[in-house]
């Protein structure tokens, strides 16, 4: 029997982050944007590439 985990957050890490966050990530997934690799997430990261970055509210 498979049991339903919820998704609390997914995010893009990088090693580093990994790294200074410690061991406390159980589950992860690499994501390799290399365009010679054929993996899923190729076209997930060159839509992601396009988004502008957005200069928060510093009264937030």
């Amino acid at each position: 029997m498979l049991t339903k985990e919820r998704i609390v957050a997914v995010g893009l890490l990088t090693q580093r982050d990994l790294d200074v966050l410690g061991t406390g990530f159980h589950r992860l997934f690499s994501v390799d944007a290399d365009e010679d690799d054929d993996d899923g997430f190729a076209d997930l990261i060159a839509e992601l590439d396009k988004i502008e970055a957005i200069t928060p509210d510093p009264r937030l």
